[in-house]
């Protein structure tokens, strides 16, 4: 398969084991033992971990961190090697390429790292982007291809940086074959391409086949003249690859490099990565895996290769990992001039450091170039993670601020720069969105500082309260495996960190469980992002009969067609009759089927008798492309029976495709004014087109200023009136990004695009449906703008029939209030905005009047008070205050607190209707410094009254859905009140 096998050793070698068999002069410093030490600081030092590490001080005591003229030192770091243009990383992609064109295979470029397939959460392998030509679902439109694919994988996240070939982001370089050529070829040329473009040398080739794969065994032994002694035979776990459970899959061989082949023959583990690394993976696609689970022969057999680009680099180079190669080595030797390091004299950890931040920078830009932007959840938590580990792997190897004086900046857009400077041969579009990647990573790293001090204080809030928990039962305090866990992941702390920090107070943590708490989180992991599903689906046979849809629906909205094909519940069937749901496949149709944002259209399908009468009808209310460029007319049959075979008169709703175009055309005016008004580095982000309304999503880190809306509005409603003529064609892809025309998110071009361009204005690869004229869509008014997610923004519009109904619905509202106000529309605000000055003004006063009524209500219960505690007498009254609101309620509390002597602990508690419970604790400081803390003991109670709540240490407050539970929450309060004071004191 095009994925390489993850290693799991982690056994670290010297530099110079790698070396063998090559020659080379290069020397290199053995590791330094210098360790780092945290203990014997308080809690409050910890940020000084972060900021500079104690290696750092020690090495530069005289360096002023805060000095903005500080430079970064040179000149230290791993010695610059005269690297060979021709096993340069960028050299090795293109010879590849070259080596299978010459051999008749089409290079194709690269698919985003957000995959079109929607079981699959990034693009994880090299075969991705032809899983429905694997299939069968789509038809081939090249024999065999080559490709040079971008890849993330985080299953194995925490062994980036510990072994020599883990990675988050890696180029897959793999050659396909679409029923063209099977396994003799690919293995010739897979042996070729290494042995003879490579220069690798045979003896130090070993191959690894499926146990059962005779004729495998026989192309590597007798056609390629590898002895047998290094072709080791391995069971279905190694070497058979699947898809799932059912479905295509087939042997697998793979070739390892032997880094020592003085070693010998015997006993041999391919799996030790002291000695092997696998670089290619050849898998046979031959079988279907039934249900049953037996396998039947493919009636195409594929090949799907992935070769490794940063192993064979690693190979070709000479260094000891895929690190040092020059795909990476570059971004690592600044993350080590901004830390005041040298690679080559860093210690293990150091260096370990310098691994990650080198391998996660170049996944978190390919990523957000991607349109892959940090949330909390789906892709978007992928790059937010990988953000945040950069960023604390960075603060603990020194980099203060962005390194080089400025201690309220972000570093991680100077290291973002120099993964730019190598797009180059990987992905030419990253360079045209440098500004967004750099605002993005500037943004979210500042804001993850922020998290990170907020981690310590709770770092210190679950120190304390592990330490009060040892002290009440006895025990000895720790940290549950739930918490550190917590540290770890949301707030960036290593847990070395903090058991050296829980160290110094005395305090374990619960390893186990935080190594469940990890295990859960990588399984998850490996559930979402590491594996393509490949199934034969129900009626598969029925559409590899069927051709290609005609679409006509660009020059009419009617046609005749004969239906292909029926399906009801995803089965063939012969004919539908009334009243049944259907799935009609015709073989040409007037009707847009849903893409590129846009909705399917609506219409009907008449079946026509002799005599011209409608024999039956088919309402269509959805139309979905399927396997390939398959039309599906969903709908329901309202009228007679409708068979294969037949003939029927498709016609769509003219009114419905307009209202369509007008908002489809209007969504490329609204992209163009975006980017006029707010920075060409917007972009687009999703969208929908319907027949009421246009939905964009946008990337850009701020809400959008009223002004700027404004101008947004006029740009496009001028462009409307000018009635410009829109131009259509189609042309080269490569010719179209040539002449500047944007590409719409979500879409999958060929080697033809068509091209919509409104001249002057905008210009996009489109294959919607759009007007003719702008003067078509008549008008346009934005209906709302606001955040979907972190750094993602939406704005949804009107335009043509629906913005006329917008325009009329808004007068009728108006209309009403001016008459419910008794003024004219040009007072409406004015009198709006006296009304709520009348209204804040009477509720402040019943405000206070409620707050005079609870006080006084407070001075009557004072004497319910008692004291707790010897010889230190502490005040406790808890009570019930009525049906008083929850504002009245603080002001009686505030009230006895400030009344009654220090210490004093009030707990009030009331019912302000029939369906609401309010509860609130107020502590004074005395019974503050005895360690109770008002926010969780009151959190506690509400739970009696089915609700929660919390607060600061001296105060909180909370609320419950069971009033009729009152009186048993105050109880609960009061006898845990004087338990928790009694032990105190």
């Amino acid at each position: 398969m095009a994925s390489l096998k993850p290693p799991f050793s982690l056994q670290t070698r010297h530099v110079a084991e790698f070396l063998l068999p090559f020659p080379t002069s290069r020397s290199h410093s053995p590791f330094t033992s210098r360790s780092r030490d945290y203990r014997g600081r308080t809690l409050q030092s910890l940020a000084s971990v972060y900021p500079c590490s104690s290696r750092y001080r020690r090495s530069h005591p005289k360096r002023l961190v805060a000095s903005a003229s500080a430079q970064p030192l040179t000149g230290e770091l791993v010695e610059d090697k005269l690297l060979n243009p021709s096993t340069s990383g960028d050299s090795i992609r293109r010879r590849f390429l070259e080596f299978y064109a010459a051999r008749g295979h089409t290079i194709l470029p690269s698919a985003s790292l957000v995959p079109e397939d929607p079981t699959v959460l990034l693009t994880i392998a090299g075969m991705l982007q032809f899983k429905p030509i694997f299939l069968g679902k789509v038809p081939r439109e090249v024999p065999c291809a080559a490709t040079s694919q971008r890849c993330i994988r985080t299953n194995d996240i925490e062994n980036v940086g510990r072994t020599s070939r883990h990675q988050t982001f890696f180029e897959m370089l793999g050659n396909f074959s679409f029923g063209d050529y099977f396994k003799q070829e690919a293995i010739k040329w897979a042996w070729e391409l290494s042995t003879v473009e490579f220069g690798l040398p045979a003896e130090n080739l070993w191959i690894s086949v499926y146990e059962d794969d005779d004729e495998t065994f026989a192309i590597w032994h007798d056609k390629m003249g590898v002895p047998a002694n290094r072709i080791k035979k391995l069971g279905e776990e190694d070497n058979f690859w699947t898809s799932g459970a059912t479905g295509p899959c087939g042997p697998c061989s793979e070739i390892y490099y032997d880094f020592h082949p003085e070693k010998g023959h015997l006993d041999v583990d391919l799996g030790d990565d002291s000695r092997f690394i696998e670089f290619y993976n050849l898998v046979f696609m031959q079988y279907n895996r039934k249900e049953d689970g037996s396998l039947e022969p493919l009636k195409q057999k594929n090949i799907d290769t992935g070769l490794g680009l940063e192993r064979m680099a690693r190979i070709l180079q000479r260094v000891p990992n895929n690190y040092e190669t020059d795909l990476i080595f570059p971004i690592i030797k600044k993350a080590a001039d901004l830390a005041y390091e040298s690679y080559s004299l860093a210690d293990e950890s150091a260096k370990t450091n310098l691994k990650i931040i080198g391998d996660h920078m170049r996944a978190i830009v390919y990523l957000i170039s991607d349109g892959v932007f940090p949330s909390n959840i789906g892709r978007g938590y992928v790059v937010r993670r990988l953000i945040r580990r950069a960023v604390r792997t960075g603060r603990l190897l020194g980099i203060r601020g962005d390194g080089v004086g400025n201690l309220e900046g972000a570093f991680l857009p100077l290291l973002a720069e120099e993964v730019i400077k190598l797009s180059t041969n990987i992905d030419p579009d990253v360079k045209t969105r440098t500004p967004r990647i750099l605002e993005e990573l500037k943004r979210e790293e500042l804001r993850f500082v922020q998290t990170l001090e907020r981690g310590e204080k709770l770092l210190e809030e679950i120190l304390t309260d592990a330490l009060l928990i040892g002290l009440r039962n006895g025990t000895v305090p720790c940290i549950s495996g739930k918490d550190a866990f917590l540290l770890y992941d949301t707030y960036g702390f290593p847990v070395e960190i903090t058991r050296e920090v829980a160290d110094e107070r005395g305090v374990g943590i619960d390893m186990v469980g935080f190594d469940v708490e990890m295990e859960n989180q990588r399984r998850q992991s490996q559930a979402a992002h590491n594996t393509v599903k490949l199934s034969v689906e129900d009626g598969a046979e029925l559409m590899e009969n069927i051709p290609d849809t005609n679409f006509l629906g660009y020059d009419t909205l009617f046609t005749k067609a004969v239906v292909e094909g029926l399906l009801v519940n995803g089965k063939p069937v012969g004919e539908v009759s009334e009243g049944n749901e259907v799935e009609v496949l015709l073989n040409r149709t007037p009707f847009y089927a849903e893409s590129g944002g846009q909705i399917g259209d609506h219409g009907l399908l008449y079946v026509i008798d002799a005599e011209e009468n409608k024999e039956a009808v088919v309402e269509i209310q959805d139309v979905q492309k399927s396997l390939g460029n398959i039309f599906v007319h969903k709908g329901t049959v309202v009228k007679g029976l409708i068979n294969v075979g037949g003939e029927v008169e498709a016609k769509v709703d003219a009114n419905l495709r307009q209202r369509a175009k007008v908002h489809h055309t209007a969504t490329h005016l609204l992209q163009s004014a975006l980017k006029k008004v707010v920075g060409e580095e917007t972009s687009q982000a999703g969208s929908l087109v319907a027949f009421d309304r246009l939905r964009f999503d946008f990337n850009f880190n701020r809400p959008l200023r009223e002004n700027e809306l404004a101008e947004i509005e006029w740009l496009i409603n001028q462009w409307i009136g000018e009635a410009t003529l829109l131009e259509t064609r189609v042309m080269a892809l490569a010719e179209a990004k040539k002449a500047g025309a944007i590409a719409m998110f979500g879409e999958k071009y060929g080697e033809e695009v068509r091209v919509v361009e409104v001249p002057g204005v905008s210009m996009e690869l489109c294959g919607g449906t759009h007007v003719t004229n702008t003067s078509e869509i008549r008008g346009f008014k934005i209906i709302s703008e606001q955040g979907i997610a972190s750094g993602v923004r939406r704005i949804e519009a009107v335009a043509g029939d629906a913005f006329i109904e917008y325009v009329i619905t808004r007068d009728n509202y108006l209309k009403q209030l001016c008459s419910t106000l008794k003024v004219n529309a040009e007072d409406v605000t004015t009198r709006v905005s006296n009304l709520l000055k009348d209204l804040r003004e009477a509720r402040n006063e019943v405000s206070s009047a409620r707050a005079k009524a609870a006080i006084y209500k407070a001075s009557s219960v004072i004497s319910s008070a008692f004291t707790v505690g010897s010889p230190s007498k502490i005040t406790v009254l808890v009570s019930s205050m009525g049906d008083i609101d929850a504002d009245a309620l603080k002001s009686a509390a505030e009230y006895l607190v400030s009344n009654l002597q220090d210490p004093t602990a009030v707990i009030l508690g009331s019912c302000p209707d029939e369906k609401r419970v309010s509860l609130v604790a107020a502590f004074s400081p005395g019974v503050v410094k005895l360690g109770l803390q008002a926010g969780k003991f009151v959190g506690s109670i509400a739970k009696v009254c089915g609700g929660r709540g919390g607060g600061r240490p001296n105060f909180a407050q909370a609320g419950g859905s069971e009033p009729e539970n009152l009186p048993a929450a105050l109880e609960k309060a009061r006898d845990e009140l004087v338990s928790a004071l009694s032990e105190a004191t």
